[in-house]
């Protein structure tokens, strides 16, 4: 009887790290940025059909980069779970913390026992009252979960990006100001000495949760409205 062929344990969650980064590295970026009056998402994206941006809850929405069809399977789970939880005990219990950590426990378990771990990097982020209550929770392949600050960038060229829109950023910036920045980080060289691109609206999947509408915060943003936000 052959023996079976041993891996450590090491070299296998490296190995599906690597596999996991490398899919997530092949999509286009998610520019998350919070602004004076809530939190904008943006991304390249043309379809109007399949979003990377969407509405979770009344104020939570969900970005994501990676394999499509995997990362639609974890939004329409959200929805399942807040409208649950919000029928079950009160809509106010439905928070962006206790889906994350759904999300953080479903990441894990498949990055850690199944043969493949989902090639999705994800954001979910709740507008509070204030500037001072939003949250931004960023989660990658393996389960792990940061509370970020004013702005988060996932994607392929994330850590590149990031230095732009960490350069820029700063707290009470308007809606038109940090469109424009995630825009034009977006369309940055991939390389020093390179061409800067133009990107139009009609390229571009732009949503916004607006802490100022009464009760579902989460509106999309597109046409002649996102020209004139791009054009300041």
């Amino acid at each position: 009887m052959s023996m079976p062929f041993y891996v450590s344990p090491e070299q296998l969650m490296k190995d599906r790290a690597d596999y996991a980064r490398k899919g997530i590295a092949r999509g286009r970026s998610v520019v998350v940025v919070q602004y004076d009056e809530g939190i904008a998402f943006a991304t390249e994206n043309a379809s109007r059909a399949l979003h990377k941006v969407s509405e979770i809850y009344d104020r939570i929405a969900f970005a994501a980069v990676g394999k499509y069809n995997e990362f639609e399977n974890l939004r329409v789970a959200g929805v399942r779970y807040a409208d649950l939880r919000g029928y079950s005990y009160d809509r106010e219990d439905v928070t962006a913390r206790a889906l994350a950590n759904a999300y953080a426990q479903t990441l894990g378990t498949v990055f850690t026992t199944e043969s493949k771990p989902l090639e999705v990097e994800l954001v979910v982020a709740e507008v509070g009252r204030t500037a001072d209550t939003d949250q931004i929770y960023r989660l990658t392949y393996d389960g792990s979960v940061a509370d970020e600050h004013g702005w988060v960038v996932m994607g392929g060229q994330a850590e590149r990006l990031a230095g732009l829109v960490e350069g820029e950023w700063q707290p009470g910036l308007s809606l038109p100001q940090v469109l424009q920045l995630a825009v034009r980080a977006l369309g940055s060289a991939p390389e020093e000495g390179g061409e800067q691109r133009t990107l139009p609206a009609a390229q571009l999947e732009v949503a916004v949760l607006d802490r100022t509408r009464p009760r579902r915060a989460f509106r999309r943003l597109a046409g002649p409205l996102l020209e004139d936000l791009l054009e300041g």
